[in-house]
């Protein structure tokens, strides 16, 4: 299944031993309306290069209404974006 990764507003905390955190994140909805996410939980945080690219992804969890749900944050360290990724 391939993945789309979509732009996202994230709200991070940077420790002082440099250690990036994301706390919530926002995203642009299809009807161009903005959506507030509230992380609950980093269930675990790899990181990863691809083609130079170096990246740390956060597995997250969070409630949205009444429903958990289970995403992946990506940051793209030298170019300082987040992406949420999302399968199919």
């Amino acid at each position: 299944m391939p993945e789309k990764n979509i732009p996202v507003d994230v709200i991070c905390i940077c420790s002082s031993d440099g250690e990036i955190r994301p706390l919530r994140f926002r995203m642009e909805q299809p009807e161009q309306t903005l959506e507030r996410v509230d992380i609950d939980e980093i269930v675990c945080m790899t990181q990863v290069r691809h083609t130079g690219a170096e990246a740390t992804i956060y597995r997250c969890r969070a409630a949205i209404g009444n429903q958990a749900w289970m995403f992946d944050l990506k940051y793209l360290v030298r170019g300082h974006r987040w992406y949420l990724t999302q399968k199919g």
